[in-house]
Formats: C-alpha cells, structure tokens, sequence
C-alpha cells in the first residue's frame, strides 16, 4: 500500500534539473541475434509468474479454476452495509482495502499490455490468464459504478485494517465502502476507471463483444461525470488521503481518459478534447520524470505521440500532438541519461531510481513506456534527438531490458525482486495473506492482534510464496533488507507487476526469435 503522502513532496515543486548521481553505470547489452542467445533469463517463466500474481491477490469469492491455492473467499459481505454489491475485485498490496484508483491503473496497464503486446502473451500461452485479471477488475467497476454519477472508489479503512495482521479469509476490521458523486467528487479515480474501462474494451472487442460495449458505456459514462464534476477524490474521502493521495490532481486523469476512449471509439470529441485542454491541465506544460499510478503525464504524452501517426489530422491538433511528444520525449531522454543534466537517477548497479518507498513501481513503469516508444520510433520511421545525442529503438530496448535484467536477479544483491523467480527472491514479503498459515492448512480463526503475535513477527520465510509479486525493491545504494517489517521495500503492489506483463512479453519474443506468427486468440471469453 502506498503511503508516499507522509514522506514525499509534491511532485509540482520538483521540477529542477536531476542531478545524476556519480556512480558505475551498467553495462547495456544490444539486444542483438548473439547476446539475445545467451540471455540468462526466462522472461517466458517470468510473464507467467507475473500473471498469476493477480489470482493472489483477489478479493471476493474465488472461482472454480484459482491456481493460487493458499487463497480463500474473501470480503463476501464487502457493500452490504450500504446497500451495494461491492464482491470481488483486488487488494493492493499486502492488506486488504480496496482502493480504486490504483486498482483502475492496475487494470490499464494490464489491458494496455494485452492491447500491444497480446500476441507475444499468446505465444507464450498466457493470453486466457491475461483477460482473466483484466476481467476480475472490470467485473468489480461495473458493480462499482451504480449510476452515471455515482462510483464506489475504496472498501475498508487504512487505518484500522493496519491495526491488525489477518488473513484475508479472517477479517474482522472495517468495510465500511466509499463513494464519490455530484455533491463528493474525484475526477482522478472516475477518470482512471473510464481509462481501465475503455482500454479492457479494446482488450474484448473481439472475443466478447457483448462485454466490450458494456465497459465502452460505463467508460463515457464515468468520464462525463469526471469532467462535468471536477474535483480530487481524497478530497471527498480523506479516509484514501494517507495512502493513496491525488498529488497530481485530477488533469492527467482526465487527459489519459479521454486518450483511451478517442482509442477505443475513434469518435474526434475526445482527441478534441485533449487538444484543446493539453495547455490547460499540463498535458504540454510538464516534462516529467516519473509514471505512476499517481502521475499519468508521460504515460499521456506518450499516447498523444502515438496519435501522430494518423492521417488527416488538422494543422491545430498536429501542432499540439507535437508539443505532446516534445514533453514524452523528455521522459524518454531521462530515463536514456540523455537530457541534459536533467536525468533519471540511477543506482551504483544500473536501477531507476525515483525515491525510497517503493521504487520498483516506477522501474516497470519506465520499462513498459520505453517499450512502447521503442515500438513507435519503429513503426514512425523517426529519430530521436535527446539534448546529449540521438537514440534508436534498440537503444530504449537496450535500457528496458537491463532494468527487466535488474528485476529479474541482475543486480548486485543477486537476487530476483519478482517473488517466486529464480534462486533467491524475497521470502518474508510484507503481506498477511502470504505470512499467515493459509487458510486451507488451518481454517481456525486467527484473530487481529493474534497475527502479529503468532505470524509477523516470525524470522522464518513465509509459509505462502505470493508468486509473482514485484516488491519493492532495494534502495538507492541496491541494498536491499529482506525482513517483513521493512514494508518500504518487501511489501508489492499489483500497479508493480501490470506493467511487467507486457515486457516479459516483448522480451521473450525478442529471445525466442524477432518474428513471432499471429496467434489465434479465443473467439470467446466470458467467463
């Protein structure tokens, strides 16, 4: 769970150059036919431990096919207090609140993943378990979202479910669920919804066509609700403030939005749309160095880069798509250490580095928008031109893939920060379900106080390996402590691991051969 409100300042007043941090720099391998051959790492053992992390962390009744067997139902009675269904969906991270609007992100990433790379995530026989994740989300915003301007955006209350170390199956804190509306706005949440929303029906336009126009209708809903009522979620709910707050606002939101729906839709409204506010809500103003399930600007510029190729396009939106990619391309060229002093920091061992609490989260960011730029420097036939010198596609490939390299156990640690992968990975992960004796072992109840006693406190490895989660992750120095109570860097997030989908993806078709077939995709997926 993020708790970057009490130890961070606000990204707005963070604009100076980066100074770069002196120190020894990895060394990046092209990812050519000769070092492709001896890659050390399986990204296709790797995407599927990526994919079934989900399945640990699903609340709600759990379906016939769970592969995660340490898990349980979970959270059965979640919005009956107020009237609402509010079953299913994911925890965070290693507790058990529902918050939407990093769940909505998660949900994104994972359907922006499939949208690009779904054919890679065919052939390495992941694409059912893909849709299965997106859909265990989707399902949830669908009962969420109970009228136009109505949508339920968290279940459970930080503060108390901290108080107690429980699994899942045991809970005894509060459910109390969480709402925004016309008189309690949050653009941020409602408008990342819309996004996960409009980009799964990309993801199902073809296999469920039924379902797909289902989330495109809930998808315009909720962003004419977002846009008509402007104002930040953790404002209407102080109760998401502490650990989930909206430093951006809600602008990068309401651009990334109406990016996906121009996508799925194709209707101009929506490219007009992030025409005619890119001034206004920052979408050309801010050059930023950071992706997160907060900070959506480089993930819109990004989108917006891409719009350049097609056709048709009015001289007005042309011009404002180019300031677009200026500011995607500061990103780009910061994260290469390419632009001009005003660089990403990297750790002595070669690791994005943003800052202390859970770094990882912005390392597969990084690597997900790197791939997708990679792809459309490719595709564009254009140059890059940093401020330190000109990049290609493989040089973007190059960092994505030392920063999955990283992950993966290439580290001076050596070890694998994607729990379950590898040799050595971390065993006492931050998160109750997975350091409590699972609930099929032992159904006696484990009371709030109880866990900690019996199960937190224990040096021993957790007794349930949350396969698939990306902690984390080491510090600035790549020093990394593996002890449960370090939540700064044992504890996951599912916003860690969705980006990591689609570039073990795009790895593992990079190591298997360049030229992966088409791969049939189900002609059916509703369950």
């Amino acid at each position: 769970m993020e708790r970057e409100g009490r130890i961070k300042k606000s990204w707005r007043y963070n604009r100076d150059p980066i100074v770069l941090v002196t120190a020894v720099l990895w060394v990046f391998l092209p990812l050519s036919a000769a070092a492709a051959a001896k890659a050390s790492f399986d990204y296709k053992e790797a995407l599927s431990k990526s994919v079934l992390y989900f399945e640990a962390q699903r609340s709600g009744r759990l379906p016939y096919n769970q592969r995660v067997a340490w898990r349980s139902h979970s959270g059965l009675t979640d919005g009956l207090q107020q009237g609402v269904d509010l079953v299913g969906g994911y925890y965070d991270a290693g507790d058990h609140v529902k918050f939407g609007l990093p769940m909505a992100f998660t949900v994104t990433m994972l359907s922006w993943s499939v949208i690009e790379y779904g054919n890679e995530i065919a052939a390495a026989g992941e694409y059912h378990h893909a849709l299965e994740a997106i859909k265990w989300g989707t399902d949830y915003f669908i009962k969420a979202h109970t009228h136009p301007y109505v949508l339920w955006v968290e279940v459970g209350d930080g503060d108390t479910d901290h108080y107690c170390w429980q699994r899942p199956e045991d809970m005894t804190t509060s459910r109390q669920a969480y709402k925004i509306d016309t008189d309690n706005p949050g653009s941020d949440v409602a408008g990342e919804t819309a996004a996960a929303m409009a980009a799964a029906a990309i993801v199902f336009r073809d296999s469920n066509p039924h379902y797909s126009h289902l989330l495109l209708h809930h998808a315009q809903q909720l962003f004419e609700f977002a846009d008509k009522y402007r104002g930040k979620y953790d404002s209407s709910i102080r109760e998401a403030k502490r650990y989930y707050p909206s430093w951006s606002g809600y602008e990068d939101e309401l651009l990334w939005a109406a990016l996906w729906l121009h996508r799925a839709t194709g209707k101009a409204d929506y490219l007009d749309y992030v025409v005619a506010n890119a001034e206004g809500f920052g979408g050309t103003g801010w050059a930023i160095t950071e992706f997160s399930w907060d900070v959506k600007f480089a993930g819109v510029q990004i989108l917006a880069s891409k719009l350049l190729m097609e056709e048709n396009l009015k001289k007005v939106q042309r011009q404002t798509l180019e300031q677009y990619r200026s500011k995607a391309e500061h990103y780009i060229c910061a994260c290469l250490n390419k632009n001009n002093g005003s660089n990403v920091h990297r750790s002595p061992g070669g690791m994005l580095y943003i800052r202390q609490w859970n770094n990882m989260q912005y390392v597969s960011g990084a690597t997900f928008l790197l791939s997708i730029y990679a792809d459309h420097l490719k595709d564009a036939r254009y140059g890059l031109q940093c401020p330190d010198g000109a990049a290609e596609p493989d040089d973007l490939m190059d960092l994505v893939k030392s920063q999955a390299d990283y992950i993966l156990g290439s580290n001076p640690m050596h070890m694998s920060y994607l729990v379950g992968y590898g040799p050595n990975y971390p065993v006492r992960v931050h998160h109750r379900g997975s350091s409590t004796v699972s609930y099929k072992k032992s159904d006696s109840f484990i009371g709030c106080m109880q866990g900690y006693y019996d199960w937190y406190g224990r040096r021993s490895p957790n007794p349930n390996v949350v396969i698939g989660a990306l902690v984390g992750g080491p510090d600035s120095k790549d020093e990394f402590r593996d002890q449960r109570e370090n939540y700064i860097q044992t504890e996951a997030c599912t916003y860690n691991t969705a980006p990591l989908v689609g570039v073990l993806a795009k790895l593992h078709r990079l190591i298997s051969g360049p030229h992966i077939q088409k791969v049939s995709t189900p002609s059916s997926f509703s369950s």
